[in-house]
């Protein structure tokens, strides 16, 4: 029987502990991440700093939002998720070491790689996510769990993006990824979240039943984002524009279903609801940009710091408590971080249509972003690198 550490124990942090569950070193290096590549990026462009970059400044802030933060998150939650789903053993110790070193090697070499092989760098850079997916899948193909197939089939028209994007350098592929981001959040987001409002609302004695998921509206929205993206990189403009309506419209259908204005109370529910409400605002943005010339920095920024940097925070605040057998309940200065990054959101959107001045726009939407994920480092380093209280591996 394993024995329960006491209080000291459980309170003891250390780097291995960071090792012993994917989410812990790649929620933590991920937000460490969004915190540095935010301002090394403003430095850069506005010529404060001149970084060995491998690739052109905007390529590598662009790449780096996509392929290393997104990336990091999906893995620490992936690799998480799949180990309950599949009933199997974590990816723990040294092979979670050695995972987790290609996704920095990658940050590293894209930083500061200028003088190094193209190919070396970004060899590092396509390795990783077919090393989360080949993780995930063999526990999916061996537990027989078909209905995890498409996330994979999705992590891999992402990796396919990325394929796109370092070896041509399009921002074809970048908006690409940015939809099969989008993407993904309609397949987790339309899991969690219905799922977690029921409970919710179950558990107060509310109705639980006016909380909807219906399958063929999923598979539908799923399937006109994956039309969307290919449409998109392939350059069918009317096409794509009409395409980027109706997946829209379908997740919006979806959100209404959801009745999120019934867990307004709770703010790691509503920050899901929210966040996923700005994927219909993203590809709304995406339709004007097509039909009316709107900024196409409108609706990649709704995408990028709104739909899919909102739903980061809101997913990696509340698993970073249940896996760590914590009471969820946010820590202080986590509502106001909630608020922060969807205000970060806003004004940068708001600054690619010329609302907002450009300098106060980036500036403050960088320092509204920074103070968001900062907050979570502040709150949250201690219980990632720290055992589980109960004693249960984790």
């Amino acid at each position: 029987m394993q024995a329960i550490p006491t209080s000291a124990q459980a309170d003891s942090a250390s780097i291995s502990q960071l090792f012993a569950y994917p989410f812990r070193i790649f929620f933590l290096s991920m937000t460490l991440l969004a915190v540095l590549v935010i301002p090394l990026w403003v430095l850069q462009v506005t010529g404060v700093i001149n970084l060995p970059l491998a690739m052109p400044g905007l390529f590598w802030h662009q790449h780096e939002m996509l392929f290393g933060f997104l990336s990091a998150a999906i893995a620490g939650f992936l690799l998480t998720a799949v180990c309950v789903w599949t009933q199997t053993e974590r990816t723990h110790g040294f092979r979670l070491v050695l995972l987790w070193g290609v996704w920095l090697a990658g940050r590293l070499l894209l930083a500061l790689g200028a003088d190094l092989p193209y190919w070396l760098v970004q060899g590092f850079n396509l390795a990783f996510l077919p090393l989360v997916m080949l993780d995930a899948g063999w526990r999916v193909w061996r537990a027989r769990q078909k209905r995890q197939l498409m996330i994979l089939v999705v992590l891999g028209l992402l990796w396919v993006m990325q394929i796109g994007f370092v070896t041509r350098l399009d921002m074809a592929y970048s908006h690409g990824a940015l939809i099969m981001a989008m993407a993904l959040i309609s397949i987790v987001g339309g899991r969690i979240t219905p799922a977690f409002t029921t409970g919710w609302l179950r558990q107060r004695g509310l109705d639980a039943n006016a909380v909807k998921s219906v399958p063929a509206l999923d598979m539908a929205t799923l399937f006109s984002m994956i039309l969307l993206m290919a449409s998109l990189v392939t350059g069918w403009q009317t096409f794509t524009g009409i395409l980027a309506i109706i997946a829209g419209t379908l997740m919006l259908v979806r959100l209404a279903n959801w009745k999120g204005w019934l867990v307004r109370a709770e703010p790691l529910l509503w920050i899901l609801h929210l966040s996923i409400l700005w994927v219909p605002v993203s590809l709304y943005l995406l339709a004007g940009t097509l039909f009316a010339g709107w900024p196409s920095n409108a609706w990649s920024h709704a995408a990028g710091t709104g739909a899919i940097s909102c739903l980061i925070l809101g997913v990696i605040a509340r698993v970073t408590l249940g896996h760590t057998g914590r009471p969820l309940v946010l820590p202080n200065g986590m509502v106001t971080a909630f608020i922060a990054i969807h205000l970060a959101a806003l004004i940068r959107v708001l600054t690619a249509f010329g609302i907002i001045p450009w300098n106060p726009g980036i500036g403050s939407s960088s320092l509204l972003w920074i103070f968001a994920f900062g907050m979570f480092l502040v709150r949250y380093t201690k219980i990632l690198a720290s055992p589980r209280p109960d004693g249960r591996i984790g």
